[in-house]
């Protein structure tokens, strides 16, 4: 009885000293993380490995146990099993290939970031070896190339894309990966283009394939010749251009509906009922809290279209529903979880609902106004950074349509007319508009509310003076395609005039504020040759000769903030400082300004005097505006209608260094966490045939 019990008691303890049982993965894991050969035992190692389910966690964490010194004693296991994944990717059996292109996810990923921590070894020869690099790395391509145009799984594109994505975003700055030298040579940019020209192919893969192709795009981009610039650059197939656009078009109009919802949210929540009880006090503060992740890696897509292709001009005005708007959906919309700069594409529903034939009771919409909306929301908040980038990057993309000549042709096209419901930011002093009121016209003017609410709502400590820089320029070029082809543009230009000279009241009362962190004078003066612009020319592109009187009007009105900025230019250009040249460049470019100013001035009061009114009237300035014109004296300024062009490489080379840089570790997070779960692929191909 006694030994039964001991028997018992021993069977017991053996029983809780057990150690768990290791998949059999893993365990096969441990046999390539020594120094012999795997196969050397089990000839069919290799087969068998790519027929377990990976796992992602322990492959990826033998890796980062392992110090530089013990990996380059295991190198030749690594290269072995990474020529094998390659090899599986040619096998029938999806599982296999499944399998092995998950390994390489977390080969790639678990050996680069041991080179991170000690970079005392090559990338490529740990993978693969030096020897076999070339070859091996031509495979690969030509596998990943193979499954992405076949007609096979989604799911296995999908994973090839996924794979493409870790290959290109395992460093932070992509000009240092030098693996992606293979995938110069090896191009897949014509199977990025076959997904993006089948509408099947693009619902399910469209976003990645963008997202990466913006990516390899920025690859060295300035140090040598890139083929996905080149190749980008001159397509022309509408397919897949228009293909592209879509993407685009709905990850930008995904943003402006969580945006949206958020605000309506936030707008029927206790902060607003607290807000209606104390007045709108606090309406900035709460307006900050409403906040989406920006998207940057698709903006800098659609600035690489936009950039690099004449032929996608185009599709920036190709019509279609206003996505979000299809009253009765066929199925149920799924929810789309946030995914900030990620590359988990936004529910696909929308993007077939994109692809249907156009009704009559639904707002046609286009990329170009989705793309508007977009920037008018990122563009209200730039004190954080993401928002901050995403601001200018929207301001650059608007620079290169400003000096398309395609691009003006649509954009002052009379015949295109759209309601454009720009966000704008909550302010004291102004109602919200209805979205009913919003005027129908042509596109540039919703390119020009969109300068003008920025001017008017960034007049703060923390100034943004390259993007006002930016803006200007936007709005000179628009004016010089408007005076080169005698457009007549029917445009609220008051506003624009108001936000102009209220600018530089701002750039005035904050003087010494400023100067300590920039050069005003270069911001003064564009503005003032913008006012320049209209005097000269604006015979030739105002609308009615009345307008041109209101010009004169709104300068007369405001002359106290030209003659005081007079002042100031006149005090800095006299004085030997270091702004007495850019100064005394704003004081030449005053005299056509204050020779209006002085001519009329005089004539106004003695009109007042002689019929006795103590203040006039808006008509009865202009009637003295109008006849006054004959005895008026200007001096014709050279230049106000030549700009120089946009030129990234000399530029904004360190903007987009860092832009891309961010890009990747954000791609690179998203990928690490949410996309390469094995459950509904193992589903996919759960019987081998």
């Amino acid at each position: 009885m006694a030994q039964t019990e001991k028997k018992g008691g021993l069977l017991r303890k053996s029983s809780a000293s057990k150690k768990p049982l290791k998949e059999k993965v893993v365990l096969m894991y441990d046999e390539i993380f020594t120094t012999e050969d795997p196969s050397k035992c089990n000839p069919r190692f290799w087969e068998e490995l790519f027929l377990m389910k990976v796992n992602l966690e322990s492959l990826e964490g033998k890796l980062e146990a392992l110090d530089g010194e013990e990996l380059m004693k295991i190198k030749d296991n690594i290269n072995c099993l990474f020529q094998h994944c390659i090899q599986a990717l040619g096998e029938e059996h999806p599982i296999r290939v499944v399998n092995a292109l998950q390994t390489l996810c977390a080969l790639i990923r678990g050996v680069h970031q041991k080179n991170k921590s000690t970079s005392g070894f090559d990338i490529i020869n740990m993978l693969v070896g030096f020897d076999k690099a070339e070859l091996c790395m031509k495979n690969l391509m030509e596998s990943l190339d193979a499954l992405l145009c076949a007609e096979g799984s989604e799911s296995l594109k999908s994973l090839c894309l996924k794979l493409l994505l870790c290959l290109v975003t395992v460093t932070d700055n992509i000009s240092q990966n030098t693996i992606l030298e293979y995938v110069m040579i090896n191009s897949i940019f014509e199977a990025i283009l076959q997904i993006l020209s089948s509408p099947l192919s693009r619902r399910e893969h469209g976003y990645d394939a963008v997202v990466l192709l913006a990516l390899l795009v920025n690859y060295r981009k300035y140090e040598s010749v890139n083929p996905y610039i080149v190749k980008l650059s001159i397509v022309d197939d509408e397919a897949t251009l228009n293909g592209m656009g879509l993407v685009i078009a709905q990850a930008l109009s995904e943003y402006n509906r969580q945006y949206k919802d958020k605000e309506e949210e936030h707008q029927t929540g206790f902060f607003s009922a607290l807000t209606n009880m104390v007045g709108s006090m606090f309406i900035a503060d709460a307006d900050e809290k409403i906040s989406v992740q920006t998207n940057e890696a698709i903006l800098l897509a659609l600035y690489e279209a936009v950039h690099l292709n004449r032929n996608f001009i185009t599709v920036l005005a190709q019509s279609h529903p206003e996505m979000g708007l299809m009253t009765t959906p066929t199925s149920p919309v799924p929810a789309t979880p946030v995914t900030p700069l990620g590359t988990t594409p936004p529910s696909s529903d929308v993007i077939s609902s994109a692809e249907l034939p156009l009704d009559a009771d639904v707002q046609t919409s286009n990329l170009l106004i989705t793309f508007l909306k977009y920037s008018s929301i990122v563009m209200q908040d730039t004190k954080d950074e993401h928002r901050l980038h995403s601001g200018k990057l929207c301001l650059i993309i608007l620079t290169c349509i400003a000096e398309d000549q395609y691009a003006n042709a649509f954009l002052h096209d009379d015949n295109m007319n759209f309601r454009v419901n720009l966000h704008r930011m909550p302010m004291r002093h102004r109602k919200k508009a209805a979205d009913k009121n919003l005027p129908c016209w042509p596109l540039v003017c919703a390119v020009l509310d969109l300068m003008v609410e920025f001017i008017v709502t960034h007049m703060m400590k923390e100034f943004p003076m390259d993007l006002y820089v930016r803006c200007i320029q936007i709005v000179h070029k628009l004016l010089c395609y408007q005076k080169k082809c005698r457009v007549r543009l029917h445009y609220t230009w008051r506003e624009l005039w108001s936000a102009l000279i209220n600018l530089l009241k701002f750039l005035m009362s904050n003087e010494t504020v400023l100067l300590a962190k920039h050069n005003i004078f270069t911001l003064a003066l564009m503005v003032v040759n913008l006012f320049n612009m209209f005097i000269t020319y604006g015979d030739t592109f105002l609308p009615t000769p009345s307008s041109y009187d209101e010009l004169y009007y709104e300068i007369i009105r405001m002359h106290q903030n030209f003659d005081n900025l007079y002042s100031m230019v006149l005090r800095l250009s006299t004085n030997a400082g270091q702004w007495k040249e850019p100064a005394s460049k704003v004081t030449h470019a005053l005299v056509n300004i204050r020779a209006i100013i002085n001519h009329f001035n005089p004539k106004i009061e003695s009109y007042a005097a002689v019929n006795h009114i103590s203040q006039l009237s808006e008509d009865q300035v202009l009637e003295v505006v109008r006849s006054n014109y004959d005895t008026l004296t200007l001096k014709l300024q050279d230049g106000l209608d030549q700009y120089e062009r946009y030129s990234e490489q000399h530029k904004e080379a360190a903007f987009f260094k860092e832009l891309v840089r961010s890009i990747s570790i954000n791609v690179r997070k998203n990928l690490a966490f949410n996309t390469l779960s094995q459950e509904l692929l193992l589903k996919e191909f759960s019987t081998i045939s």
